[in-house]
């Protein structure tokens, strides 16, 4: 018989579940959680609850929302020739704060990882064909993570989109601003010599 509660094994093994969470972050999250005033878990369950409940994906660009098309879809002033392709939700409002972008997204819900299983078709790929070619883009910027699996998906998309005669391009990498060449790794040297940029 398990010394662990079978309620409190059952929200252990729940927030293990959650990307980045291992067991003994779960254990500290759980119990942390168990100290708090029922009022806070209660609020917390019905904020849950609540976000599962209003929120919705938006049809334009996939991203969640309360309105549907989402207010940067619905904004007439955003250039429609230009299309920023994250992997997850949560990168448009990194973009978004850098006052940078003024196009529009598609949000790909993953990237392709053959060793996870995630292929092509299980991603929000066959959406963004459709979009670009029935849309007049002349640009699509894939705005994805600089690891393997994104790499993988930079390819993949740009083979896929580049025959559709639109530019395709990807956010630049390199040095960091006010970061120190003695700290930098080849790679990202290697990128930023790549990448550099006339005066």
């Amino acid at each position: 018989m398990s010394p662990t509660p079978h309620a409190l094994e059952r929200l252990l093994q729940e927030f293990a579940k959650l990307p980045g969470v291992g067991p003994k972050t779960a254990e500290r999250l759980v119990y942390y959680l168990l100290k708090q005033p029922k009022e806070a878990l209660s609020t917390l369950a019905d904020s849950l609850k609540q976000v599962k409940e209003e929120l919705v994906t938006c049809s334009g660009c996939g991203r969640f929302t309360d309105l549907n098309p989402c207010s940067i879809c619905a904004d007439t002033k955003r250039d429609r020739s230009l299309l920023c392709v994250v992997a997850e939700s949560q990168n448009i409002p990194i973009l978004e704060k850098t006052g940078a972008f003024h196009g529009l997204y598609h949000v790909l819900t993953g990237l392709v990882s053959p060793l996870q299983g995630v292929t092509p078709d299980k991603l929000r790929v066959k959406e963004l064909e459709g979009k670009v070619k029935a849309d007049g883009v002349k640009e699509v910027i894939l705005a994805l993570n600089p690891n393997l699996d994104g790499e993988t998906t930079s390819l993949y998309l740009a083979k896929l989109l580049k025959p559709l005669g639109i530019k395709v391009t990807r956010l630049a990498r390199g040095l960091p601003v006010g970061a120190d060449l003695e700290y930098a790794d080849e790679v990202t040297l290697e990128s930023a010599i790549t990448g550099r940029r006339e005066l």
